[in-house]
């Protein structure tokens, strides 16, 4: 689907965004007006326009916030934050040493939760013990009784943060009576940018941790957990559920089996050859090239070994090669719904092999179509119908009608 630019990044980048004001989280005008100040492929464009809408709208909420307009605040710095993390996406030249990054990533921070103070539902920053350290989160009340509920672990992808959980799962859950708890892993939103803690596939430490967490928690019913995995959170929720049981049900949005084999299938086969075999003197200059030709593969690549902690590109697609479901996924009990988009630019044909492989799963497959609008990767642009289909089916799942 082509959203107001022509460059594939740009247009689902500002259809993700767009996509949000389901839930608040933008105006379609403040939208259309960034999005037509910024030309093709202009990383730094992108980044002043996104700032520039981000900052005025922040005041608006400011202003708000000081005359007493509590709902009008809350529904300005709500949406200023999902527009300083537009900002912030392309910058991946230097993201280690970017004071503008950071400076954006912690105005989309105090702007959301900033915002979520102003509802009336329950809201806790939370921080989750992890491996001598901790994992920051929040957590979402539907009530503030402390009574147990079934509840949604939101797990965040390849680039989302903690602060998306809203738009992409919490808003919709807690209408339906779920209380969500979300955090940064390795490798995700503040764990990544202010801890340094990258990514690693054997993703059940990091889950079995944040299980244990929810379990403290009177409000958390401890047999109605359910793991949401949103993007890469598609594969890393799917590989810790084989190895904790305590998981009462899996929604991955969408479903990756092997994401290396995804990843890699946009290179050339002779390139792929190359990292394989180690002759990085060889593979770097072309993967530079087609870095220079492709803003997909420029960001994707960039992106990439900064969360995974790395030093050079070419060492990214082999470290790809460890996020595989292969030998695992018969381990997965818990039922599942795999989604999948008609159109997945990243995935294609992943859900299905992920949802054949998890053989002794209650499996559900549902693929979204590009005619009701919900084709794209994670079903961007059509968040309604992509929790309508989700609830639904959890809902079936738990007896919840």
């Amino acid at each position: 689907m082509e959203f107001l630019f022509k460059d594939e990044m740009f247009s689902f980048e500002t259809l993700r965004a767009a996509g949000y004001s389901a839930y608040g989280g933008a105006d379609l005008g403040e939208v259309l007006v960034t999005a037509r100040a910024i030309p093709e492929g202009d990383d730094d464009a992108w980044r002043r326009q996104w700032k520039a809408t981000a900052e005025r709208v922040e005041q608006l909420g400011r202003q708000s916030l000081a005359g007493g307009h509590g709902v009008s605040a809350r529904e300005a710095l709500l949406r200023a934050s999902n527009y300083y993390r537009c900002a912030e996406f392309f910058c991946r030249q230097d993201p280690w040493n970017d004071p503008e990054a950071a400076l954006l990533f912690t105005r989309s921070r105090e702007t959301f939760q900033a915002a979520m103070g102003l509802f009336e539902f329950g809201f806790e920053q939370v921080l989750i013990p992890y491996e001598g350290t901790t994992l920051p989160g929040y957590l979402y009340l539907v009530d503030r009784t402390g009574a147990p509920r079934p509840t949604i672990i939101y797990n965040n992808g390849y680039d989302s943060t903690s602060e998306e959980s809203y738009f992409v799962v919490a808003a919709a859950a807690l209408a339906r009576g779920y209380n969500v708890l979300a955090f940064d892993g390795p490798g995700q939103g503040a764990a990544l940018r202010e801890q340094r803690l990258v990514f690693r596939p054997d993703w059940e430490a990091v889950i079995s941790p944040v299980i244990d967490f929810a379990l403290t928690r009177p409000e958390i019913r401890p047999d109605q957990i359910t793991l949401f995995g949103y993007s890469l959170g598609g594969y890393l929720v799917a590989r810790a559920a084989a190895f904790d049981s305590r998981v009462a049900a899996l929604i991955l949005n969408d479903g990756i089996y092997d994401f290396g084999a995804a990843m890699t299938a946009a290179l050339p086969p002779f390139l792929s050859a190359w990292i394989d075999e180690k002759n990085d003197d060889a593979a770097v200059p072309v993967l530079q090239l087609l870095m220079a030709a492709n803003p997909k593969i420029r960001w994707a690549l960039r992106n990439g070994t900064w969360v995974m902690g790395l030093d050079s590109v070419a060492e990214l697609p082999r470290a790809f090669q460890d996020y595989t479901l292969a030998g695992i996924a018969h381990r997965i009990t818990a039922p599942a719904l795999v989604l999948d988009a008609d159109n997945d630019q990243f995935f294609k044909e992943e859900p299905r092999r992920a949802a054949e492989a998890m053989t002794n799963s209650a499996t559900t497959l549902i693929a979204l179509p590009e005619s009701e609008g919900a084709g794209e990767h994670c079903h961007m642009g059509a968040m309604s119908r992509l929790h309508q289909v989700t609830f639904d089916w959890l809902g079936q799942t738990f007896g919840r009608y």
